[in-house]
């Protein structure tokens, strides 16, 4: 059994040492919802609420809770957060809240996208309570982590047990989760090929903007569905948000993650950096070979900084962001991906020099 981590062995609290942790890219997404009336929702949506602007306000509040977090819970360790998101959608009854937070540090994040979801709430609940006194801010709950030596963690499944090393009813705590695992806490699917997952990612500001056509990840989707993939996607995210959008893609552990756009040497294109902080084995020889085929064809295509690697057993690889340097991935990648998955997924051992 698990011991707890903020408890030394005499049973009194203690702040966990994490000096001789490395520093890594961390990364939590955390969730929850106000449970509310229709008209409440309405009212809302609408910007119609007696107070101010009701959802500005509670994002503000959130992305302050987040940063307030080690003085709102006592044991925390004081983080720098290099960014905090907070977001908001609606149902007929509810508005629910999801919250990312980003470090590079030590210790993971969850304690901080968990706080900026419950004060976003409370501060909707305070916004929206002359109308309905009666809204309940529930399910707060931490959905996703990267980073660390766990890297990868996703809340199981309604249908699975409440916690993967937790009592039913219990939750993990944040250093816990970060310490080293082992190997029984991994649930991991077994590999089908009838039923391999794919994600394709789109990293273009024009595109999120709405101000440009998407001319690459349809073309990735039709692909990889012609494969037998179950595809998800295109999901599109700016290039600064690119780090958000390889953690969005991950989050159902898919057995491959195609990026497109952000790897050329503009200060904006981010994507290989952003690649490079989840992985945890490169794949340096997939990614040459994609920039080999481009450049025979347009000595430009030297310029892409696209990486391929492996983040636990989902298969990232980056491809620059045009019709031409898609096209190019996807005639060195078709021969290669039976094989390779194969291998990630622990069916295959030979050794290719």
């Amino acid at each position: 059994m698990s011991e707890l981590s903020h408890v030394d062995h005499e049973g009194r609290a203690r702040m966990v040492d994490v000096s001789e942790k490395s520093e890594t890219t961390r990364i939590a997404v955390a969730e929850g919802e106000l449970r509310t009336t229709a008209e409440v929702v309405a009212l809302v949506r609408a910007e119609d609420m007696p107070k101010a602007d009701v959802l500005s306000t509670a994002r503000v509040a959130g992305i302050a809770g987040a940063k307030k977090t080690s003085e709102l819970i006592p044991l925390c360790h004081q983080l720098a957060l290099s960014s905090v998101r907070v977001e908001f959608g609606f149902t007929d009854t509810a508005i629910t809240i999801e919250a990312t937070a980003k470090t590079k540090g030590p210790t993971g994040v969850e304690m901080e996208a968990l706080t900026a979801v419950a004060v976003a709430g409370l501060t909707l609940h305070d916004m929206v309570k002359a109308v309905d006194p009666a809204a309940t801010l529930t399910g707060v709950r931490l959905l996703t982590k990267e980073g660390g030596k766990r890297g990868h963690w996703e809340r199981p499944s309604e249908e699975a047990p409440a916690e993967i090393g937790a009592a039913p009813g219990e939750e993990l705590s944040a250093d816990e989760a970060d310490a080293e695992p082992d190997s029984s806490e991994y649930t991991e699917a077994e590999f089908d090929e009838e039923e391999r997952s794919a994600v394709v990612l789109v990293a273009s500001t024009g595109v999120a903007a709405g101000t440009r056509d998407d001319t690459t990840g349809p073309v990735l989707v039709d692909w990889l569905t012609d494969l037998g993939f179950s595809v998800r996607g295109p999901l599109v995210y700016a290039d600064a948000e690119i780090e958000f959008g390889l953690a969005d893609a991950l989050r159902f552990e898919p057995a491959l993650v195609i990026s497109t756009g952000g790897t050329g040497a503009s200060p904006t294109d981010a994507t290989p950096e952003a690649t490079l902080a989840l992985l945890d084995r490169e794949l340096p020889g997939v990614a040459e070979a994609i920039r080999q085929r481009g450049t025979a064809k347009f000595p430009l295509a030297a310029l892409s900084r696209g990486v391929a690697g492996l983040a636990g057993r989902s298969v990232i690889v980056n491809l620059p962001g045009s019709p031409g340097g898609v096209r190019d991935g996807i005639a060195v990648l078709e021969p290669l991906l039976d094989h390779l998955l194969t291998q990630v997924a622990g069916g295959g051992s030979h050794d290719n020099g």
